[in-house]
């Protein structure tokens, strides 16, 4: 990819695209992770003398502008980051409006854009306003990776038709996923959780014969259970994945370790009364919402002496502190691997978690990109990443 050296941006403007669809309740943003990293490609651009033109999505609005879906919490969290006033634009992206007030922009002053997908051609990859969202910068830069699998007119569309090249970001987030396949060191772990298999077929099938160990946690690991004719009680399964599941226990059954206990409850509430059981003997009425004491022991011992890593998915129902811990372990135990393994952890609720355990400073790379990320890994090719090259 090309990279912001190729580019001349001195007296000019630079029209960014980042990922700022982060958590806002109540008109505050909850989680600033993803706007914090998008600070080494603005500041790069400031300091190389451009104006900076920032645009992003925000959740999935229906048709047009919605109150609740505007940008406008998250600019007074980039000027606190960024330590520089940053100019918020309410006006629609491709309008003239807008364009006017960027064309006003001087070297060193920053703008966020209201919410791309406010406008209805944005997701379409539409042409005209692949056009008027190039009339807004010099050259582009494609820093949302979390977008970067999307064939929108703000990610590829604009590429087309401006200088562009790859943000900080962006390139640090293909290298480092790109060596979990490519440059695999041993032994290599990985950790996939969730709730559904069938969101990880894929990268489970590519990374399975390059690792030596895989751990199953979330709630799919009870598709697995019941594959291994497992009794799982009212516990999170699908039924249509059992038959693919029993046929990789069946082909890499020395790789794959499931949970051999877990926390089971009556219902799904943090005020549920809980028990610790064995993982293939749920009571019939009862959950698994978390892996229990001897799994969370064991998972840690099989990560000991790891030299990659890669974490994917919650180990269970972490947003309610009852079933937590599970989680919580593996997320010490990845993070005690500080300087004795390259550690990865990709997106999503895995970033969440990651965060919540106080652990982020110990992994290696977080990923930004939970659908991006999970993409690159299966091997597909991605829409903003090829635009790039």
């Amino acid at each position: 990819m090309q990279n912001l050296n190729s580019l001349d941006v001195k007296g000019k403007r630079v029209l960014v695209r980042v990922d700022y669809n982060v958590p806002v309740k109540d008109g505050v943003v909850q989680d600033d992770t993803r706007v914090t990293a998008s600070l080494p490609t603005v500041r790069a651009l400031l300091d190389g003398g451009a104006a900076v033109v920032l645009m992003s999505h925000f959740g999935r609005p229906k048709a047009g502008p919605e109150d609740k879906y505007s940008l406008r919490p998250v600019a007074p969290v980039l000027e606190r980051v960024l330590g520089r006033p940053v100019q918020f634009i309410a006006s629609l992206p491709g309008s003239d409006e807008t364009l006017n007030t960027v064309q006003r922009l001087q070297p060193g002053e920053v703008a966020l854009l209201e919410n791309v997908r406010f406008e209805t051609g944005e997701e379409k990859n539409d042409e005209t306003l692949s056009g008027q969202l190039a009339r807004l910068g010099d050259a582009f830069v494609l820093d949302a990776f979390g977008s970067a699998h999307r064939a929108h007119a703000s990610v590829s569309g604009v590429a087309a038709k401006l200088p562009h090249a790859a943000g900080t970001l962006l390139q640090t987030e293909v290298d480092a996923l790109s060596r979990l396949t490519d440059a695999p060191e041993h032994p290599y772990v990985v950790i996939i959780g969730g709730a559904k298999v069938s969101d990880k077929i894929k990268v489970i099938e590519r990374l399975l014969p390059k690792v030596d160990r895989m751990l199953i946690g979330g709630g799919m690991m009870f598709t697995f259970i019941k594959a291994r004719g497992g009794q799982i009680g009212s516990s999170l399964v699908e039924d249509e994945q059992v038959d693919y599941a029993r046929g990789l226990l069946e082909q890499y059954g020395d790789k794959l370790m499931l949970p051999t206990d877990a926390v089971a409850a009556d219902k799904f509430a943090a005020d549920a009364q809980t028990r610790v059981v064995p993982a293939d003997q749920i009571p019939d009425g009862w959950m698994g919402l978390d892996i229990g004491p001897a799994t969370q022991q064991a998972y840690s011992q099989a990560l000991e002496g790891a030299r990659m890593v890669f974490w994917n998915g919650p180990m269970g129902v972490f947003e309610f502190e009852a079933f937590a811990a599970g989680t919580n372990a593996v997320a010490a135990a990845v993070g005690s691997l500080k300087n004795q393994a390259y550690t990865v952890v990709g997106g999503g609720d895995s970033v969440s978690a990651i965060n919540k355990s106080g652990k982020a400073d110990q992994i290696d790379h977080i990923s930004t990109g939970g659908g991006a990320s999970l993409e690159l890994l299966e091997g597909k090719l991605l829409p903003g990443v090829e635009a790039m090259k």
